[in-house]
């Protein structure tokens, strides 16, 4: 196995942080993760597992191991008159993995267009959009535990999945390497057009009309007009989360600002718009040096050139900072910070 050193990490993450890692691995296949497993690689601290870097931000060079997720392929493993379970390796690139199912006319992922990042981290980060969550397409995986070399299954709810939340953000964070995600994809009609924006736009089409490739392009239009693509402006999506607070908190807030919005959930509680809240305390389209708030999005940073990681960081708690004085809400970072 050759271990790089002093490796750049700018190409890997799409603030296009300019940062070096101290160790470098390409992973490929299961049998690289063994023999760093064999070599005693694994045990080193600090250790990154890094996709596509489209989550992340790099506040300092990194002192330690990072492991650089390139496992690709896909296999159908079960077909039912109702479903195809999909599985794929981690390393794929998502966006790529939802064009190939809506072009297969498999349904479950065609709200999830253009999501930057690879399969490994979406069950990590529990990504959603637009009325869906990986928690309802994925139907298990599997991953390498670092600290015994095992292969280890998990099922859906095995992950303990929430809002932007699982089990390999809490207790088992930095413990596995995923592997493989298993999808349960469905080969009838079923849409979700529950968002707003969907439900709009498909009010008056006929459900036998609606196909998942329209869908699909629906959702890149949108994502299109709201975020910059990494390769024109260097960004990482959604910066911060969108807080969620109960019917109490809401109406208190109702009473000083009338026209906050919300959205309701499952559990009765209440999901306010992070950007809302970050654009009223004037933040929208402001720039300090090179990093800035991006003028069409307010929950997007962007590096408009070779803002330091510190320098984002340090805009991103600014944000926190006047969000929580205004509104007495503390924004949380959706983006790992490192």
């Amino acid at each position: 196995m050759l271990i790089k050193t002093d490796f750049c990490l700018k190409p890997f993450n799409t603030f296009g942080v300019e940062v070096e890692t101290r160790q470098a691995a390409l992973i490929t296949s299961l049998s690289n993760l063994n023999e760093l497993f064999e070599e005693g690689y694994l045990r080193q601290r600090p250790l990154l597992i890094l996709g596509e870097g489209s989550n992340i931000l790099f506040t300092d060079h990194f002192e330690g191991l990072v492991l650089l997720n390139q496992m690709r392929g896909k296999k159908i493993l079960e077909e039912t008159d109702e479903y195809i379970f999909l599985k794929v390796n981690s390393g794929e690139f998502w966006s790529s993995l939802v064009d190939f199912t809506v072009e297969n006319d498999w349904g479950g992922l065609e709200n999830l267009s253009l999501i930057p990042g690879t399969v490994g981290a979406a069950p990590v980060q529990n990504i959603g959009a637009y009325g869906v969550e990986l928690k309802d397409v994925m139907h298990s995986l599997e991953a390498f535990d670092l600290e015994s070399g095992e292969v280890v299954q998990f099922a859906n709810e095995d992950c303990e999945f929430a809002y932007r939340d699982s089990i390999f953000k809490k207790q088992a964070k930095g413990k596995y390497f995923v592997l493989n995600v298993t999808f349960r994809l469905s080969k009838n009609s079923i849409f979700n057009l529950e968002y707003g924006p969907l439900k709009q736009a498909f009010a008056n089409v006929p459900l036998a009309d609606i196909s998942l490739k329209q869908i699909s392009e629906f959702v890149k239009s949108i994502r299109r007009s709201k975020l910059p693509e990494p390769e024109e402006l260097k960004n990482a999506g959604s910066f911060f989360k969108n807080p969620v607070v109960s019917s109490k908190r809401l109406a208190n807030l109702k009473d000083e600002f009338p026209e906050i919005p919300s959205y309701i959930l499952p559990n009765q509680k209440h999901k306010l718009a992070a950007a809302w809240l970050i654009e009223q305390c004037g933040w929208k389209g402001k720039r300090v040096g090179d990093a800035g708030v991006y003028e069409k999005q307010a929950l997007v940073l962007v590096n408009y050139d070779k803002a330091k990681g510190k320098e984002l960081l340090a805009l991103s708690q600014a944000i926190q900072q006047s969000v929580k004085e205004k509104f007495g809400i503390e924004l949380e970072t959706e983006v790992n910070v490192i």
